[in-house]
């Protein structure tokens, strides 16, 4: 039997740091949406648990016993008593440590493919528990639908449906330390209300919600990695482009569009200024 999987990105439309815990966690307030697209996971019969990888990004990666898939599958195998293989092969397709949850979207991938692979029918629930363990970033992405993160990240509310936008991720092709980023953050504002963002129903009055919003990893992320903000400047600078700003703890930023035609044109235009740069145009999941 074989299944495959798509592992896809996670853009954070805005992220407020609002505390922190005594353990060192910090406390965030973030809207979370998934693009269609992604890295592909694919589980076969196996003997043995194994991980093969290709892609554009999966000499990134890192050593097998430090993949989250394999973090993943060897919880789910312990956890539930599993003494099965399985033959796992990933496609990187995402840039690794680029503030789009990429290594937590698939180990997400990996415990949904595992779950019906060794038909353990765990509810989602129970995966998005063993996801906590992994990351606090893998039980948003169990689901993979918008939704409000608070707390790590472990508390978790589906959002109604988002207007109908496309957008363009882009990365200048390095890599942010999170860890880095937060012992960095200084936060001198209060952290902004949700009350627009929760009473806006049409694209007009969204677009204006998220702008009174913010990421607030983006001032540290700019301060450590000044590509950071010339990116940002040319996705402000696209003629159709709604909103810009950073994902995550970076570098991969994000401009937001009406339809995805503006959103490849805007792609063209970047590539043709940064041809090494990763760029990629899409639309939400609902």
């Amino acid at each position: 039997m074989t299944l495959t999987d798509l592992a896809r990105p996670k853009v954070n439309l805005f992220l407020h740091v609002t505390g922190k815990r005594i353990d060192g966690y910090h406390l965030l307030e973030s809207l979370a949406v998934f693009v269609e697209g992604g890295d592909r996971l694919t589980v076969q019969e196996g003997d043995a648990l194994s991980l093969f990888e290709t892609g554009p990004f999966a000499a990134d990666t890192g050593c097998n016993s430090a993949n989250l898939v394999m973090k993943a599958a060897d919880l789910l195998r312990k956890e539930c008593g599993i003494s099965k293989g399985a033959r796992l092969l990933l496609e990187k397709n995402l840039p690794v440590a680029s503030g789009i949850g990429g290594g937590s979207a698939d180990a997400a991938a990996a415990l949904r493919l595992l779950n019906k692979h060794w038909s353990l029918n765990l509810p989602e629930s129970d995966l998005a528990d063993f996801g906590l363990r992994l990351g606090a970033d893998v039980p948003v992405c169990i689901a993979s639908q918008s939704t409000l993160m608070r707390g790590i990240g472990e508390k978790l509310e589906t959002v109604r449906p988002l207007p109908d936008l496309a957008i363009l991720l882009v990365n200048p092709g390095i890599s942010v330390s999170t860890p880095s980023i937060f012992k960095a953050l200084r936060i001198e504002e209060e952290t902004p209300s949700l009350q627009q963002f929760e009473t806006a129903r049409d694209q007009k009055a969204f677009i204006q919600a998220l702008k009174n919003l913010r990421n607030d990893l983006e001032p540290p992320a700019i301060k450590l990695v000044p590509e950071i903000s010339d990116l940002l400047d040319i996705l402000k600078r696209c003629e159709k482009a709604l909103l810009s700003r950073m994902s995550g703890s970076g570098a991969t930023c994000f401009a937001l569009f009406n339809s995805l035609k503006d959103a490849k044109e805007a792609e063209e235009s970047v590539s043709a200024l940064k041809p090494d740069w990763w760029t990629f145009a899409s639309t939400f999941r609902a």
